[in-house]
């Protein structure tokens, strides 16, 4: 390792935020850690170079660095911090969310292994387990999301990992890790938690039994919308492996991303303690609207698994979804009138923004594939950033007024 003192992991979750994983004393008396901007470090002499290539031969942390793509001072200290923060003995950060999932995927995963995907999960995760690692002889099978009989029925003597996210995009749904996991288990498989929507401030898998957690950090880790960056965080054998793999595919973070990470967690606390009352009062807000037709938010009762969520969750985010009593054009036209929010993808940052899922993030599927996906053109997604709550919800309530309330109709489950 780079950095030598022990951690300072005591104390509660902010607490551990700002301190655990740096050493009191920095580089030149520095109280941030520095930026190590450097591709490639340089050894005193021959002896220090065999010392440390005899402790990488034999499995050991290094004492300095070597090449970037295997590690930098400002990485190891945002690892140690991801670590404390999520209950793990190793984390690793890579250069984004999805260079962390498909890497995971592929270290654990070979030609004629079987693996379990949960259906409500991120697009992107899906498409490359279905498209690309069959390429590879992966299969894959897709179990209706809080359906624990059918992921029961999809497990086969070579399923070698249960892939799950908690809570989901953009219906908030909120899995039963420890079923998922003792599921699992029993089949001898892995389970690994995209958890970005949940944070480790809401929900840790690990706690739970789950082998793995993984984050788009360019969300709520981050959290100002300045990054792109991943992590995945479990035992030190695990995180091994997969770091092994990274360093053969180089999807590694730069410094600079390294060092605005940093800076993100130390207020990871006092961020989501906002995040999760704005989101609750406006889920509750938009849910006695008479122009709204459903929100999910697994606060309120009326979402498919509240019970879980309250038990799992210590919070439950800052993203709501919901459905409008109207028509894609309708909606289009309510979003236009936020004058809050701004309109794009991604979520976690200070900033709100809200999307239309159906006209971005499932653009270039044509109606029917987005039923198939339960994405209807009424669907808003609003990721609240810190902004003061009343001020959002009487945004809402101004944009609310203009929307021309339609018949409308849920599906038995209250959803689309």
């Amino acid at each position: 390792m780079f950095i030598t003192e022990p951690e300072r992991e005591e104390g509660h979750f902010s607490t551990r935020s700002v301190h655990a994983g740096e050493p009191k004393e920095k580089p030149f008396g520095s109280l941030t850690m520095p930026i190590v901007q450097t591709s490639t470090y340089h050894f005193e002499d021959t002896a220090a170079l065999i010392e440390h290539m005899e402790r990488k031969e034999a499995g050991l942390e290094p004492l300095r660095g070597e090449y970037g793509r295997y590690g930098n001072p400002t990485q190891e200290v945002v690892e140690r911090k991801l670590a404390a923060l999520d209950g793990g003995e190793r984390a690793l950060v890579f250069a984004s969310g999805m260079a962390a999932v498909t890497t995971t995927l592929l270290t654990f995963l070979s030609a004629g292994d079987h693996f379990v995907l949960t259906e409500d999960c991120y697009r992107k995760t899906r498409q490359f387990s279905l498209e690309v690692m069959s390429r590879l002889g992966v299969t894959c099978s897709i179990v209706p999301q809080g359906d624990y009989a059918k992921m029961e029925e999809a497990m086969r003597p070579e399923t070698r990992l249960v892939v799950g996210e908690t809570p989901t995009n953009p219906y908030l749904r909120v899995i039963d890790i420890p079923r998922v996991v003792e599921i699992a288990r029993r089949h001898g498989a892995l389970t690994l938690i995209d958890a970005t929507f949940g944070t480790p401030y809401n929900i840790r898998p690990l706690e739970y039994g789950a082998d793995l957690v993984v984050h788009s950090a360019t969300k709520y880790l981050g959290g100002h919308n300045d990054l792109l960056a991943g992590a995945v965080i479990g035992r030190a054998e695990l995180i091994a492996r997969i770091r092994e793999m990274q360093g053969m595919l180089g999807g590694v973070a730069a410094p600079n991303t390294l060092y605005l990470l940093l800076r993100g967690l130390k207020t990871l606390g006092l961020r989501m303690a906002r995040h999760n009352e704005n989101g609750q009062r406006v889920a509750e807000f938009l849910e006695r609207h008479p122009a709204v037709c459903r929100v999910w938010y697994p606060g309120l009762p009326s979402h498919p698994d509240h019970e879980v969520a309250a038990r799992l969750m210590s919070g439950f985010g800052g993203v709501v979804s919901f459905e409008l009593k109207t028509d894609l054009q309708g909606t289009a036209a309510f979003i236009d009138a936020l004058k809050l929010p701004y309109m794009g993808p991604s979520l976690g940052g200070v900033e709100s923004i809200v999307e239309q899922p159906a006209l971005m993030s499932h653009f270039t599927l044509d109606e029917a594939e987005r039923e198939a996906l339960g994405i209807r053109g009424e669907l808003v997604r609003y990721a609240l950033g810190i902004e003061d709550t009343q001020d959002l919800i009487a945004d809402l309530a101004q944009a609310l007024e203009r929307v021309p309330v339609k018949a409308h109709t849920l599906a038995e489950d209250g959803r689309p």
